[in-house]
């Protein structure tokens, strides 16, 4: 009611304003915006225009009165998306909890209803803030197993699992999930050494990490499961990072240097073995081709000595023939028995060029034995000549 109100402040009267006028004011004026017009009275006076109720339950407040009984009920309906659970509390104690689509409870302060996002992937970062730039020290610096201090940063992903574990069983989950996240990862890497954190360890270490996070956010009944723990960094502080660098440059340089060496001996060792694999194929090839030639010839020898007990003298000279072909056949040199023959000598030239490389070769003429002659070509060429020689003699006669 405001303050120009004509029942405030009247001459003559100090006291406040009669309870009973201001009531039928309000009626009057709810019932002039509501259209409720006042009815003829019923009296015999006639005529007299009836003035606003007095009750003060009447036509128009009862109205009001159900309009808000209905907007009250109507704020207990709640929706419940996919992924999504509603957790509803009757004066503060767990009832239900719902699933997914439209649901009611009683209004407050008679129910309440929370809804809890199951499938959202919910992040807490140890060692750093919203940047890996922004770092906590407090929380990123922590000791290894060979006493050396690391610079670390991570984060930690997660869903919940349970709603009524999630609200009800911890004070504040999401601050536990962070405590637990930097307990598991020091105890993780404080018993592992500062290289195998910082270069070949690292996925080793996330995995250890989300187990030992697991089991404690289990043991402590969050309703959280830890989806993925991410390493955002780390590194030796920065005091020391120069001489960090400097050991780590070295480092490579020894793996370098050790590869250089293993490649080298990778490539010499297989020749090497396969040198001496060859010369063992060629030793037994050799061994076994002296074998069969040694044997061979026995063979041979044991057949020639059979022809020779049967005629010594054919095989002998033919034993004579066999080595003196072999022997002159590597010469250049032509033995020609002039005893018997005539001026017109015949030279094997094809098989003097074949013989000599190419070049032309000079035949020496020299006096022979009685013994008949086989000149340094084969047998077949010395006997050619002689028939040359007989057919000249006929064609002179």
């Amino acid at each position: 009611m405001g303050l120009n109100d004509p029942q405030w402040g009247k001459k003559g009267n100090s006291g406040p304003p009669d309870l009973n006028d201001l009531w039928n004011n309000f009626n009057q004026k709810l019932n002039e915006l509501l259209g409720n017009k006042g009815k003829g009275g019923g009296n015999s006076g006639g005529g007299q225009t009836g003035g606003p109720s007095f009750n003060p339950f009447g036509g128009g407040a009862r109205l009001v009165l159900g309009i808000i009984v209905a907007l009250w009920l109507f704020s207990g309906f709640y929706i419940v998306n996919e992924g999504q659970r509603g957790v509803v509390l009757r004066f503060g104690k767990y009832v239900e909890t719902t699933t997914a689509g439209p649901r009611w409870h009683w209004p407050y302060p008679i129910e309440t209803a929370e809804v809890v996002n199951l499938s959202q992937v919910r992040t807490v970062e140890v060692g750093y803030r919203n940047n890996v730039k922004n770092k906590v020290l407090k929380e990123s610096l922590m000791l290894t197993d060979d006493e050396n201090i690391i610079d670390i940063q991570f984060a930690v992903q997660y869903t919940l699992k349970n709603p009524e574990d999630y609200l009800f069983k911890n004070r504040s989950t999401d601050e536990t999930a962070l405590q637990v996240a930097e307990t598991a990862i020091r105890e993780v890497v404080g018993k592992s050494k500062m290289d195998f954190v910082l270069y070949e360890g690292r996925e080793q270490v996330a995995a250890s990490a989300t187990k030992l996070m697991q089991e404690i956010l289990d043991r402590y009944e969050t309703g959280i499961v830890v989806s993925k723990v991410t390493m955002q960094g780390a590194q030796p502080p920065e005091q020391v990072q120069a001489s960090f660098d400097d050991a780590v440059k070295a480092g490579q340089d020894r793996e370098r240097q050790k590869n250089e060496g293993q490649a080298y001996a990778n490539d010499v060792i297989p020749k090497a073995k396969g040198n001496a694999s060859r010369l063992l194929e060629e030793a037994e090839g050799y061994k076994q081709r002296v074998t069969v030639s040694a044997e061979g010839d026995a063979s041979r020898f044991k057949q020639v000595l059979a022809e020779y007990s049967k005629a010594p003298g054919v095989t002998r000279d033919r034993m004579y023939l066999d080595m003196m072909q072999q022997v002159l056949t590597s010469t250049s040199k032509v033995l020609v028995d002039q005893k018997n023959g005539s001026n017109l000598l015949y030279l094997p030239l094809d098989k003097l060029i074949q013989s000599s490389g190419g070049a032309t070769a000079a035949s020496t003429v020299a006096p022979a034995p009685a013994t008949p002659a086989v000149n340094g070509e084969t047998a077949e060429s010395a006997a050619r000549s002689r028939e040359t020689f007989r057919s000249r003699d006929r064609e002179q006669r």
